[in-house]
């Protein structure tokens, strides 16, 4: 793992420095023969561009050559953004449309992000590891191998204050839609979350906890384990 992902204050440093981007896409009709728009890049014919840049160029160049624009569109996804986006191009993960992933996440093999999941700077996800839909992960959450996040669940992020421990969830653990694992909280390996359940202590390992308040209401057994098995065809 890389250490970076762990320490809140460099985490910080680097939103600090980073480039303070606000990309945009631009779509022009006009009178664009012999017109150049330099710094961004530039696509079309003579009477119709798309451009892509950084608002601040882009907003200059609409000024320069307004007299030769006729119409234009203009679509942007985030103002004054600190971190990209993580190229999934290379992960060996299934990620599928609609999932925000921010740069500086580790995703383990064969895990899978589904529709509407967001994974902040930081967290770590272990390999055969489900992400559901619309759950979040948050900044430095750490989920181990073979887990299952439930659809809508939210994994407590923190970067700040600096001293909170991240949330931590062990192997195998389940956690039901919905629920709610606040920061500092350790699952144990095995373990069940029920749905709607709000994780406000540490879970030891193969127990089922529920309700809000989450507390232990019984030993994980052949029955919870059959109610909660996890398919292997969903992670090829």
């Amino acid at each position: 793992m890389n250490e970076f992902l762990q320490d809140p204050y460099e985490i910080a440093r680097y939103i600090k420095e980073a480039k303070k981007q606000t990309p945009i896409k631009a779509t022009l009709q006009g009178r664009f023969q012999g017109i150049d728009f330099p710094g961004v890049q530039c696509f079309g014919t003579d009477t119709f561009k798309i451009l892509f840049g950084d608002a601040s160029i882009i907003q200059a160049l609409l000024q320069e050559h307004a007299a030769w624009i006729d119409d234009h569109v203009i679509e942007s996804s985030r103002r004054n953004s600190a971190i990209p986006l993580l190229d999934i191009t290379q992960l060996d993960a299934r990620i599928e449309p609609g999932a925000i992933i921010r740069e500086f996440v580790s995703i383990g093999k064969k895990a899978v992000i589904m529709m509407g999941a967001v994974i902040n700077i930081g967290a770590v996800i272990g390999e055969e590891t489900m992400i559901d839909m619309n759950a979040v992960i948050g900044a430095r959450g750490q989920i181990g191998a073979r887990c299952h996040i439930g659809a809508g669940a939210v994994i407590a992020g923190v970067l700040e204050p600096p001293s909170k421990q991240p949330v931590i969830i062990e192997d195998h653990v389940l956690v039901g839609a919905n629920a709610v694992v606040l920061e500092g909280v350790r699952v144990g390996k095995n373990s069940v979350i029920a749905a709607g359940a709000v994780v406000t202590t540490d879970v030891p390992e193969n127990v089922v906890v529920a309700g809000s308040p989450a507390k232990i209401i019984k030993q994980k057994d052949e029955k919870t384990e059959s109610k909660t098995q996890l398919l292997d065809d969903l992670r090829k």
